[in-house]
């Protein structure tokens, strides 16, 4: 089943998300490793052009995904979560994606202050849009660090909330993002 239905996510959606999921935190470890590498170590040049291909390629599939949600909608909450988990649920979902498109655009204007465009893995070229030099690097930098951890610690405490609902609440919110089918109410009465 490749689309969501109104009790499950589909597998392009299951896809999108535990794939980006893993790309934004290896980003995070190579952004962390790399910043302290000095001048003369063989990964000084490397790593940032290898962390700015994968940042636009997240960036691609952000906007894939964002699309995919208006196309195949997520399914229903489940019955059992009270008014305050479902706005909690959406707006923790919105925050997520805000802020990782924040950290995407703040990279995207690190890259590109000195006016140079983006080279993507030498197979296509993002253009710099803008440029700044010095000011635009420097704040866009704070920014994009400052997002980066919001997104991590956020992320963190909703796979954590993920864990609480199979966990404690034993309810199906984690078997459905796993991709793994989940009978419907008529089916667990026969």
């Amino acid at each position: 089943m490749l689309r969501n239905t109104p009790h499950q996510f589909g597998l392009i959606a299951v896809l999108l998300h535990w794939s980006m999921a893993l790309v934004i935190y290896a980003l995070f470890a190579l952004g962390l490793w790399m910043v302290g590498l000095g001048y003369y170590d063989s990964w000084y040049h490397d790593a940032p052009e290898i962390h700015k291909s994968i940042g636009v390629i997240l960036l691609l599939t952000l906007i894939i995904r964002l699309l995919w949600r208006t196309l195949s909608p997520p399914p229903q909450p489940l019955s059992s979560y009270s008014p305050v988990v479902r706005i909690s649920s959406v707006v923790a979902h919105w925050l997520l994606y805000t802020l990782l498109l924040g950290i995407l655009l703040s990279g995207y204007f690190i890259s590109t202050a000195e006016g140079k465009p983006i080279a993507v893995f030498n197979l296509f070229s993002l253009p710099a849009l803008l440029s700044g030099a010095g000011v635009q690097a420097d704040l866009a930098g704070d920014i994009h660090l400052w997002l980066a951890w919001t997104v991590v610690i956020l992320s963190l405490l909703h796979g954590l909330a993920a864990l609480k609902h199979h966990f404690i609440d034993r309810d199906s919110t984690l078997k459905r993002m796993s991709g793994l089918r989940i009978p419907l109410p008529a089916e667990k009465e026969k």
